[in-house]
């Protein structure tokens, strides 16, 4: 039979006598003996024997919650949000070790001289940890939406083109690129829409992006011709997966007329091709979002955004590599690095790939950009597809061309007749 609530309280209270004198070791065999009898957990048993040592008749109101002490004041919080801001809102483990040199690139152009010194040193002692906490407001109301897959399996050549699993893609250099297409179709994928190619270094998450008005082979190989020339250093290696799109002759000569490495992942494995799938979100996705881009006007806006998204990411957006990934049981932990812009990584640790006139125009253009007006332009291209997308208003998903095949209505659903059955019915008398 299980024991009142006032049976409880007059166990505890037979305990308040020993308990004030009680060392350690009694302390713990009291709470064991109130735990045994009442059933309670240990940290209640012992709030409860603290309740009735304030008030032994009646028991005191739980004590009150302390107010937190709060270091960082509104005014560091403000600044803290415009870094974050100017960054396109990274996590705080990305966020921390971009903060002084986004400080520092604020202040150089004056977005600063308003406010307090001791603030902006405030700001720079800030934590990982803190800077998530207190960016918790800003982040609220931002949804993720979920996009449609346009990969169609491209089965010619797949035995000439060599494949790499996810495993493999460890220690490499820079040079090899994953390449993908994300399809603009706005949740219809009838009819003819815009595809941005995406393209990221494996080795240092160097990213660039154009957008193609449809996925036919030439006109991919054409755009991957513009990206090729607008990476910093030389091309070795382009890895893909199984679409259409890739895996043809057009690319097949293109890359070995350049004499570059052509590989794919597996079908339906697309961690084979992690780095860029990831791209996909981070880059694309959170910049132009799911809607539908078909028209000229919205791909000349497109291929004005993606320059100016290319100098955020990676002039000034700490990334992270995973190091290492160990297994127990069911938990996998991962361990990764410190967080460090693309650029930061290419001039540091492969300092001698790079041309040093690339070399100087790289810490040029880090110097010279003025965040806060390269988000400006960004925010204001982004206004403008924005807009074009309310005018065309809300897209219904249409059925495919060839649905009518799918739905199996074309199939002939008809019964044959007794004297045509290979088998006669037969009938019960």
């Amino acid at each position: 039979m299980e024991l009142s609530l006032a049976a409880r309280k007059a166990i505890t209270q037979a305990q308040l006598a020993k308990w004030p004198k009680a060392s350690k070791v009694e302390k713990s065999a009291i709470l064991d003996s109130v735990c045994g009898v009442t059933g309670w957990h240990r940290d209640h048993a012992r709030k409860a024997i603290r309740t009735l040592l304030a008030d032994p008749q009646h028991g005191s109101a739980p004590r009150k919650r302390r107010e937190p002490a709060l270091t960082y004041g509104p005014a560091a919080i403000e600044v803290l949000e415009r870094c974050w801001a100017a960054l396109d809102g990274p996590a705080g483990k990305r966020l921390k070790p971009a903060l002084d040199e986004v400080l520092n690139n604020l202040a150089r152009h004056g977005h600063l001289a308003d406010i307090d010194p001791a603030v902006i040193v405030q700001v720079r002692q800030m934590s990982a940890a803190t800077i998530d906490r207190r960016l918790a407001p800003a982040r609220t109301g931002l949804v993720a939406g979920k996009g449609i897959s346009h990969t169609r399996p491209g089965s010619l050549l797949k035995s000439s083109i060599p494949m790499k699993t996810w495993h493999e893609w460890n220690d490499t250099i820079p040079g090899i690129i994953q390449i993908d297409l994300v399809g603009h179709d706005g949740g219809d994928a009838n009819g003819h829409f815009h595809y941005s190619l995406d393209a990221t270094d494996v080795a240092t998450g160097w990213t660039e992006t154009i957008t193609v008005r449809s996925k036919g082979e030439r006109i991919v190989a054409a755009g991957l011709e513009q990206l090729w020339l607008r990476f910093p250093f030389h091309i070795s290696g382009i890895h893909s997966d199984n679409g259409s799109e890739f895996i043809n002759h057009h690319l097949l000569n293109w890359c070995t007329s350049r004499k570059i490495t052509f590989s794919r992942g597996r079908s339906s494995h697309s961690n084979d091709q992690a780095h860029i799938e990831q791209k996909n979100w981070s880059v694309v996705r959170r910049n132009v979002g799911y809607y539908r881009y078909d028209s000229r006007r919205e791909l000349d806006l497109l291929n004005q955004l993606w320059p100016l998204v290319s100098i955020q990411v990676n002039q000034f957006l700490p990334q992270q590599r995973l190091i290492s990934k160990t297994r127990h049981g069911a938990k996998v932990s991962k361990r990764h690095d410190q967080g460090a812009t693309p650029s930061h990584r290419l001039l540091t640790q492969f300092g001698d790939m790079v041309d040093p006139h690339d070399r100087t125009r790289l810490e040029n253009l880090r110097h010279d950009t003025d965040l806060v007006e390269l988000k400006h332009q960004i925010s204001d291209i982004q206004a403008n597809l924005l807009e074009l997308a309310r005018r065309r208003g809300q897209i219904t998903r249409r059925a495919k061309t060839n649905h009518v095949y799918l739905s199996g209505k074309k199939l002939p659903t008809k019964r044959a007749s007794s004297d045509e059955s290979t088998t006669q019915t037969t009938r019960a008398s």
